[in-house]
């Protein structure tokens, strides 16, 4: 599915082509709305939504479908198991990405628009070198040592977040889990009351601190909390919000899907400055 034309030039008419028919002005919104009655009968709710979201920005901005590369996106922790579902999100969308990772070999991508900076959070001077140039900033970042308090991460995100404060950009994506801070009771008594209070009280401590600077730093900023992830594909069919409750008492939701989601996020403003729970 492709577009040619342009909007917003006097005496053009946009045009859209659909294999070899061509769809003149108000045609092309008629084949938008074709296309957003069969994704909502094959993939309901935020598929549809989404894919509603793109197809109207492609049809007012003039560009090829898919489009070529939208966006420089910098990602950190990019080279864990929901990093590297983000970066192949991103690069699939035709986007520009910059996986800022410690172990290269660990993110098993190869792309012409993927570039590589090897450093590590806890060095201030490699973040901030970073960030520069980039129009948003997606964190992957998780707990460096299971079951324990990882003092350098937490300075990790604070060094980014002080790197967009003097450089830019203002839109961050955060990775947190649910079950940190307000969140708790939304995961139900077993896990809300016993397995996050005592078994995982550090990631959530940790997690806690880390989502305080980036509430208190005045950047754009969204925090995704998704429930325990898992590897399977994505099937685009969860529910996202603020009061949200878990229907089984152990709710899964793929890599892929919570990957997807937060590439939305970058220019989606629904959940700006907010916590927003997954939940299948």
């Amino acid at each position: 599915m492709r577009g040619s034309g342009s909007a917003g030039m006097q005496g053009i008419t946009r045009v859209t082509m659909w294999g070899d028919t061509v769809f003149e002005g108000g045609a092309a919104q008629g084949l938008v709305e074709q296309c957003d009655y069969v994704y909502t009968r094959l993939l309901p709710g935020w598929g549809a939504g989404r894919f509603r979201r793109r197809a109207q920005a492609w049809l007012t901005s003039g560009a090829d479908w898919p489009g070529r590369p939208e966006m420089k996106l910098l990602i950190f922790g990019a080279s864990g198991a929901t990093g590297r579902a983000l970066v192949s999100a991103a690069l699939a969308e035709g986007h520009l990405v910059t996986a800022f990772v410690r172990t290269p070999r660990k993110l098993a991508i190869s792309h012409d628009r993927l570039s590589v900076i090897v450093g590590d959070v806890a060095d201030c001077k490699a973040v901030e070198g970073a960030i520069a140039g980039h129009d948003a900033v997606l964190s992957c970042l998780g707990v460096g040592v299971p079951l324990k308090h990882d003092a350098a991460v937490i300075a990790g995100i604070g060094f980014i977040v002080e790197a967009m404060q003097r450089s830019g950009p203002t839109r961050l994506i955060y990775q947190s889990f649910l079950g940190v801070r307000d969140s708790r009771r939304q995961l139900g008594p077993l896990l809300g009351g016993i397995v996050v209070p005592l078994v995982l009280r550090h990631e959530a401590a940790d997690h806690e601190a880390k989502e305080r600077l980036i509430a208190q730093s005045g950047l754009d900023w969204t925090i995704v909390r998704p429930p325990k992830l898992g590897n399977g594909p994505a099937i685009g069919r969860f529910r996202h919000g603020h009061g949200i409750r878990a229907r089984s008492l152990l709710p899964t939701l793929a890599r892929a899907d919570v990957a997807a989601f937060m590439l939305d996020q970058v220019s989606d403003k629904t959940y700006s400055r907010t916590a927003v729970a997954l939940l299948p």
